[in-house]
Order: structure tokens, then sequence, then C-alpha cells
């Protein structure tokens, strides 16, 4: 045998066994995910100043990531403040837990491959995982805000898709030439009103505040109340105001998290919705439990259930979320949304202009303590009697909030979004602060200048 046949056949049997221990060894296995990992890892040491982020998605320039900046901040590293820009305190979006995220980047982290559940329905013919279920079920238990025991499970791509999916498969029941009167306490989640104007159905229609059609009033019908609790706008506990065998009840407790409010007890009611976007910072997955069929057939008509690499990402996040039972990551929800209530009070205290809503303090089962309310909105008022339309007021200032006439209330209510990122929040508190500043300024003024005619006053009279 010569000596090139030898070393082939050395080098083919080397191969072999490397393939071997590779394989057997979950090295080969694994081999694959090495490029999606550095390229995850590569976006995220992208400099973006403190005040962006560079995704896998976003836009490529010379063929690399490029920074998406926080409003108010520009440049290509997101260093360039922009002092003229606008205080955006009007959407709910939930950045303020996303330092806790990239804290946690190791442990939230999922690799999907394109092979990964292409098929429409998991194997028990079921469009929800079964472990998606049975984390959604710990993760209640571990907070203690709802019993889940015996409940259904029914997982959406929003709480706007749920909410419609509950109201029309409660309002199935009755007659076309009567439809359920879809109402809620003002102030109210626009949504409801918009939503179900928007969709126009002979089965239901918005008629506004609960208070309109109490048991008192002698209205009749079929009714279908919308309670949200902790309110949004005004982060009060509500519950359900009509009663009686024409009224039902659809519960929306996506703010029942510790991280805005202190948990008395286990919601128990017979249709309840919970979100993931208020409670982990992630939008567009919610949760709820009750009319089961005919949501599942509205569900099933509309997105034929939920994206795989959605459950799966939400599986994740919400192993996270229960860890060392819930403390780390409510904790920190509640110290951040804790510590911004306090400081908007503090400079809102200062001014006899403006005022936010008074909440009471709570025992919360989950923190075992009575704590305050830490509300993801401020529900600021214009108390002068000339300031008709409190946004026009904040906007003078470049703040921009969600106008009262939306939740049905007065326009000289606005409401604040506190649940933003830290550059949002810091920039509406600075504006809110100059505001102040201004109106305590021109007190000071008025005051000398009513002293200063007294005495002419007085001096006028003696000579």
């Amino acid at each position: 045998m010569s000596r090139n046949t030898i070393f082939l056949t050395c080098s083919i049997v080397l191969n072999l066994l490397l393939f071997h221990s590779w394989y057997f060894h979950g090295e080969w296995e694994q081999s694959w995910t090495k490029s999606a990992t550095a390229e995850a890892e590569f976006v995220a040491s992208i400099s973006c100043s403190g005040h962006g982020r560079a995704f896998l998605d976003g836009s490529i320039v010379d063929g690399k990531p490029v920074c998406e900046c926080n409003a108010c901040y520009g440049g290509s590293h997101c260093s360039v403040f922009l002092p003229e820009c606008i205080a955006d305190a009007d959407s709910g979006d939930p950045m303020f837990l996303e330092p806790f995220w990239l804290k946690h980047a190791a442990s939230s982290t999922i690799v999907v491959p394109g092979w990964h559940r292409m098929s429409y329905e998991f194997n028990d013919d079921s469009l929800i995982s079964k472990e998606l279920d049975a984390q959604i079920r710990k993760l209640h238990a571990v907070i203690g805000n709802a019993v889940t025991d015996g409940r259904f499970i029914i997982f959406g791509v929003g709480a706007t898709q749920l909410l419609h999916a509950a109201v029309q498969a409660l309002s199935t029941t009755n007659h076309p030439s009567s439809p359920s009167r879809v109402v809620a306490s003002t102030p109210y989640y626009p949504i409801y009103k918009e939503q179900t104007e928007f969709f126009n159905s002979e089965d239901y229609k918005f008629e506004g505040d609960t208070s309109l059609c109490n048991n008192n009033n002698g209205c009749k019908g079929n009714f279908i109340e919308l309670v949200t609790s902790p309110n949004n706008p005004d982060g009060q506990l509500k519950k359900a105001v009509l009663q009686g065998p024409s009224a039902k009840t659809i519960h929306d407790f996506a703010y029942y998290w510790p991280h805005y409010t202190p948990i008395p007890a286990l919601a128990d009611e017979n249709l309840m919705i919970f979100t993931l976007s208020k409670l982990t910072g992630h939008g567009e997955a919610d949760l709820d439990e009750a009319v089961h069929q005919r949501m599942l057939t509205y569900m099933n008509l509309s997105t034929y259930g939920v994206a795989r690499e959605t459950q799966l990402r939400v599986l994740k996040l919400l192993k996270v979320a229960v860890e060392n039972e819930g403390k780390e990551m409510f904790n920190f929800g509640y110290q951040t949304m804790r510590n911004r209530w306090r400081k908007l009070s503090k400079t809102m205290s200062l001014s006899k202009w403006f005022s936010i809503q008074e909440l009471e303090t709570q025992f919360c089962s989950f923190s075992e303590r009575v704590r305050g309310a830490t509300p993801a909105y401020a529900w600021l008022k214009c108390e002068r009697e000339e300031d008709k339309d409190c946004n026009a007021v904040l906007h003078s200032v470049n703040i921009t909030g969600r106008h009262g006439s939306l939740f049905g209330a007065e326009s000289r209510f606005v409401r604040l979004s506190l649940v933003k990122s830290d550059d949002d929040f810091d920039l509406l508190l600075k504006r809110m602060g100059t505001l102040v500043s201004q109106e305590n300024n021109n007190d000071g003024i008025n005051k000398i200048m009513t002293h200063t005619n007294e005495f002419i006053g007085t001096d006028k009279c003696t000579g």
C-alpha cells in the first residue's frame, strides 16, 4: 500500500470519527445556530448612545444595520438631542421594561429555525401549545391575580381582537331587531367605542356611559358592560355597575399586574382579558377566558390562531417572568413605575393649575404589604376655568397627550402615558416642570403687583 493511500485512509477515518463525535455529542446538531447567534450579537453590540437600538429587521445602510433612535434623539448613533421635539405622552407603548430584558438577554433569547412548527395546528389539533397554556396558568398562580382552575384559555394576537371577539360572542344570542347595548363607565378606553362603531354590526351598538342606562333609569334591552380594572385612563379599580339576567360583563384586566396596582384579590369573573404587552412590555399577545366556543370560532375565522413563533417567544418570556416567584421582574416594574409616579406627583403638588388623580393605598397579596398604586397613566386636569382644551395648553410646551374627550370625558382632561422609555418620561417630566415653574413665577409677579397697587391706593387715600 502506497504512502498516499495510507494518508487518504487515515484522513477518511479521522473525519468519520469527528463526525461521530459531533453528531452524538450534540456539537453537529448545534452548529447551525452559530451564525444566527453571531448575527444577533453583532446587531446588539451596535452602540446607539443609550438613546436607541439597532435591530435584526431594521434598516440597512452600507450592508450594516443602523440605529433606530428614540423620540427626540438623532444622529447616526442617536447622540444628538433634538430640543424642539414633542414630548410624546400619548401612546401606551410599555417600553419602561426594556432595561429588565436587556439585563436578561441570555435567558429570554430564542432561536427559531425555518422549519419550526410549519403546520397550522399542534399535534392535538389545537391552536395553542399545551406548554404555553400551562405556563399562563402558572403565571396567574404565582401573581395571585386570577383564578384559572376549570377555565378555558384563548390566546389572541391583540387585546383589540379579543375585545371584539368577546363582544361578538356575548351578543350572538340576541334578536337582530334588539341589538346588545355596549356600555362603559366614563372615562373609558376609547377603543371600546371606536371598535364597536367601526364594525357597525346589527348585533350590538355602542350606547355610551353606563350611568345613562343603569338599573334605576328604566333602560330596556340587553347590555354588555366593559369594565376596565385598573381603569384606563385613571387607574381606579372598577367593578361592574349593571346587574341582572340582561347584563353581561367583559372584565378588561390589561393592567391588573403588580407593576401598576396593588393586587387585593384573585379576579374570578366569567370573562376576563389579560394582555402580555402590559405584563412584559412585549406587544401583540393576549390571553383571556370565557364564552369559549363562540370566541374560539371568531378567532378561527379571523386569524386561525396565533403564529407559532409568537407562542414560542411568549412561552420563553413567561418562564423568565415567573423565575424566583416573579419577584425580580415585578419588583423592577413596580420600582420603576413608583419612582415615576412619585416624581410626577411631587411636580404636580406645586401646582394649582394642574391636578392628577388620587389613588388609594391597598393591601397587595403579591407583595404582602400595603402599598400605593403606580398607574400606567396620569389623568391630568386643567383646573383653570378658561382652559377648556387642556391638550392645547400642553402643546404650548411641546407635550402631547391623549385628549380627554376620547374617553367620554371633558376636554379639560388629558391622559399622559407613564409607561414609555426613560427618555420619554424624563422629557415629559421636564416639560411639565417648565409649566409649573411658569405658573409659580407668574403668581409671584401678580402678588408683587397686587401689593404695589395696594400701597399706591393707600397713599392716595391718606394724602
